[in-house]
């Protein structure tokens, strides 16, 4: 004697569970990467996109000039957790008598800039205390009567 297998059948609340499940999953990726962005974008990145677009061109005309200028900064942590950078001329000396003023940013925005009093504490290095943790550091360096602008990471 064979037997018979039982044959289920594909009801209309078979088909409402699945399509419930797939929105669900659907639903739920949504609402996980919403959070995980929100959670991590510290914020805009300009206040007008119009006005900025307007300062475009000029913003490349300054970064060539910069560029021009071979000027290099080497960003490290030093003693006590201290920001230090080391500046460099175009020779690879260190480019000495500079003022240079920076920021320290968060890189999530989770912990406010803060402002860097940068002095030299070296021919061409500077140093600065800085709270342990990941940082970028924009700098502005005036030298020689010309204005260069970086931005280092800080680990």
């Amino acid at each position: 004697m064979m037997v018979q297998p039982t044959v289920r059948r594909f009801t209309g609340r078979h088909a409402a569970m699945i399509i419930v499940a797939f929105f669900a999953v659907v639903i739920a990726v949504n609402v996980l990467m919403a959070r995980l962005a929100i959670s991590t974008f510290g914020g805009i990145v300009v206040e007008n996109s119009y006005v900025a677009s307007q300062q475009y061109n000029r913003w490349l005309d300054e970064a060539a000039r910069e560029k021009a200028l071979g000027w290099k900064a080497q960003v490290t942590r030093g003693a006590g957790g201290a920001a230090n950078v080391v500046l460099l001329g175009a020779s690879g000396s260190p480019l000495t008598g500079a003022k240079l003023v920076g920021d320290a940013v968060h890189p999530l925005g989770r912990v406010p800039d803060h402002r860097l009093a940068l002095r030299e504490t070296a021919p061409g290095t500077f140093a600065a205390p800085l709270a342990p943790g990941r940082w970028h550091l924009r700098l502005t360096v005036s030298a020689n009567g010309h204005t260069w602008r970086t931005v280092g990471d800080l680990q």
